[in-house]
């Protein structure tokens, strides 16, 4: 007798338990499918940037001859069927200290340009990568003409010139010299602008787009208040980014970087 009602208090308890996770399937179920309020508040649930996009897209690379010899990679533009096309602009990309010109590529950079219908060029500046280093750089115009080489080595007629941290050493001198040259200039944090005067920033009028990392107080604070003298400039800050801003954040980069672009002259 015991036995018996052993087995139907069991049976009772299975049957309650089988109701209650029933009823409560619904719930869990629906609570799982829609995002948390604290979710929606983060901006998590906000429509991100654009992915890049699953073409194929070819990097090659090349080395250029001369006193020093530059290593480049190259990504050409295609269209949405993955065939080549000619370039809106050319990207010359230049890098920082602790990088080179891979870090462009590994980041997805290069193929998110080409894609977009943009010729990208990244250079090993001398001494990085693969490009050796050179006693024949110790000036300003050195370096310029450095760059005024690899452009025209390269068939370059319409740049976007972009320029992270140590590149500025490159970039701002080539900027004051050869404006006219640019159809759009990138500094991200670059060194080398205290060493001009209000009158010469304001006498660039070449499109520039600021981009810093709202944590690099140093040489991000330093050099957007310098920039900011240029009368043709928009101003991109990565919140949460740090001195390279563009590796901590580099969806929100791309965004900014395709959004620019698009705001440029497209004559090549």
């Amino acid at each position: 007798m015991n036995f018996l009602r052993n087995r139907l208090v069991v049976l009772g308890l299975v049957l309650l338990a089988t109701l209650l996770l029933y009823l409560l399937l619904p719930s869990i179920r629906q609570g799982s499918m829609e995002p948390s309020l604290e979710a929606q508040r983060m901006g998590l649930m906000a429509t991100p940037p654009p992915p890049i996009p699953t073409i194929n897209v070819s990097i090659r690379t090349g080395q250029l001859p001369g006193d020093p010899p530059l290593f480049f990679r190259e990504a050409i533009p295609v269209d949405a069927a993955g065939r080549q096309i000619l370039p809106r602009l050319q990207v010359v990309l230049l890098h920082g200290q602790a990088f080179t010109s891979k870090t462009w590529e590994e980041l997805g950079t290069m193929a998110l340009l080409a894609t977009n219908g943009y010729q990208a060029l990244a250079m090993d500046l001398p001494g990085y990568g693969k490009s050796p280093n050179s006693e024949a750089l110790k000036t300003d115009q050195n370096r310029v003409d450095l760059l005024s080489r690899f452009m025209e080595s390269l068939g370059v007629r319409a740049a976007v010139l972009l320029s992270p941290s140590m590149s500025g050493h490159y970039s701002i001198p080539f900027l004051m010299k050869n404006s006219a040259q640019l159809h759009g200039f990138i500094p991200i944090a670059p060194v080398g602008t205290k060493s001009y005067s209000p009158q010469q920033y304001q006498n660039i009028q070449t499109p520039t787009l600021i981009v810093f990392g709202a944590l690099d107080t140093n040489m991000g604070a330093q050099s957007q208040k310098n920039l900011l003298q240029l009368p043709n400039r928009s101003v991109l800050k990565l919140e949460g980014a740090r001195h390279a801003c563009y590796m901590d954040k580099p969806r929100e980069f791309h965004q900014g970087l395709i959004e620019f672009l698009s705001t440029l002259k497209r004559d090549v």
